[in-house]
């Protein structure tokens, strides 16, 4: 996955936030003018989003002789993939899982739970059925699962 520089963070922050998941999206205007506190110029952001085109993370749209922007993926199905290629930078998967794991409070422990239920199939307390669960089903960079990796997690 591309990490993202800090204005194009920014622009997909405006996407995220401004862009509901049916709409048609956004035009550079809306974006610049979206990013309130940044004296930017149209082509500026222009070229941000263009250039965010050419990375896969936004899907643009012509419309009359503007393009329309919205996020390719959620902001959380970017962040599973940005945890899941951190994994993959070496070392023990296992042990970064582990440590990972540790490292989380008590609420987030019982949404990881959940998720995890709700994969498996299980009912019951600290189920799928009982909270919050896993939305999104992050696939590799390729939109496929990595190789060896079965369909059902």
């Amino acid at each position: 996955m591309t990490r993202l520089g800090d204005l194009e963070r920014a622009v997909m922050d405006v996407l995220w936030d401004v862009v509901p998941g049916t709409s048609d999206g956004v035009t550079v205007r809306e974006v610049a003018d979206a990013l309130d506190g940044r004296e930017l110029a149209y082509t500026t952001v222009m070229t941000v989003l263009d250039r965010l085109a050419g990375k896969g993370m936004v899907q643009r749209e012509r419309e009359g002789r503007a393009w329309r922007y919205r996020p390719a993926a959620s902001r959380e199905a970017h962040i599973a993939q940005l945890m899941l290629d951190a994994l993959d930078l070496g070392g023990s998967r296992d042990a970064a899982l582990v440590r990972f794991a540790r490292s989380v409070t008590g609420t987030e422990a019982e949404v990881l739970r959940a998720a995890l239920g709700s994969e498996a199939g299980l009912t019951g307390p600290g189920s799928a059925d009982d909270g919050p669960g896993l939305t999104d089903r992050v696939d590799g960079p390729t939109g496929r699962r990595p190789a060896g990796e079965a369909a059902e997690r």
